[in-house]
């Protein structure tokens, strides 16, 4: 990945269909109603190999990922590894995240580990909602563990979640896992291991802001919102004491980085802050 000839990173990039196939028939509501809910520009999830085409084209380079929610959802999850080999195959422009249900105990920290050595992995992504539980519950600690020992980045969704909007009983999902606080403890015990909190935290943006102020190795990405909806103490942070803890993702395939970035243009944002938040930031969170 040559970074200078990129003109953003986008931080938060899911794997929808890595290997271009109809991943799960209980996934088709789900997925219908994601799509209502964000006003998604498509008809069929894009596969991996179609999202490396776009990021190519638009010159934006991005982490991917799967989410591992087998055991709260019931739907299969997508193997790491084909996530990781196909951004292997397109790695002028994909970095690979993995995710592990931190239920998986001892294997899933001997997954992370393997995953690491043997397929590049960066760092991984949790999903409190789906996945059911609080991070700072310490049976997941074996897990954050393996990620630290190793340097690796872990990115925890935050907030309200588009899963399972409108769907009945909202699908199962408990928003009361993804409320930013938790992970207040997971930064005092896990102090070198970089956390990424995903979204804008409705409705905790405040304590989210607090962490990242507070705890040196947390970060915050602006993915999963347009920015025209930003809460103003988001905007004004972001101009200012928390302008290097900033992260652009756009949480693709739902929200494009075109949408997110044309509104973004129109943000007031301070000039030499929008080149940290849209690259330099990621760049240096990632080492590349």
């Amino acid at each position: 990945m040559n970074v200078d000839d990129l003109i953003a990173i986008d931080i938060h990039t899911h794997a929808e269909e890595p290997c271009g196939c109809h991943p799960d028939d209980g996934y088709d509501d789900f997925q219908a109603a994601m799509a209502t809910y964000f006003k998604a520009p498509y008809e069929h999830p894009p596969t991996m190999v179609e999202t490396a085409a776009y990021y190519r084209e638009k010159k934006i380079g991005c982490v991917i990922f799967p989410v591992d929610a087998e055991r709260e959802t019931g739907f299969r999850r997508y193997a790491n590894e084909e996530v990781a080999g196909i951004a292997a195959e397109n790695s002028d422009i994909m970095i690979p995240f993995a995710s592990i249900d931190p239920a998986k105990g001892k294997a899933g920290a001997r997954e992370a580990r393997r995953l690491i050595d043997e397929f590049g992995i960066k760092g991984f992504k949790f999903h409190p909602t789906m996945q059911g539980f609080y991070p700072n519950d310490r049976s997941a600690y074996v897990l954050y563990e393996a990620i630290a020992e190793a340097g690796a980045i872990a990115l925890f969704h935050t907030g309200q979640t588009g899963v399972g909007s409108g769907m009945r009983g909202g699908m199962g999902m408990r928003m009361k896992y993804s409320n930013p606080i938790h992970l207040d403890d997971v930064a005092v015990d896990f102090p070198d291991m970089p956390i990424i909190m995903a979204h804008p935290s409705f409705p905790w943006q405040e304590e989210a802001l607090a962490i990242a102020q507070h705890k040196p190795n947390v970060y915050i990405d602006m993915s999963g919102w347009s920015p025209k909806y930003f809460p103003p103490i988001l905007v004004k942070y972001a101009n200012s004491i928390l302008r290097h803890k900033m992260l652009f993702g756009s949480d693709w395939p739902v929200i494009k980085p075109d949408r997110w970035l044309a509104d973004f243009e129109k943000l007031e944002m301070k000039d030499e802050v929008r080149p940290l938040i849209l690259k330099e930031n990621a760049r240096r969170l990632l080492k590349i």
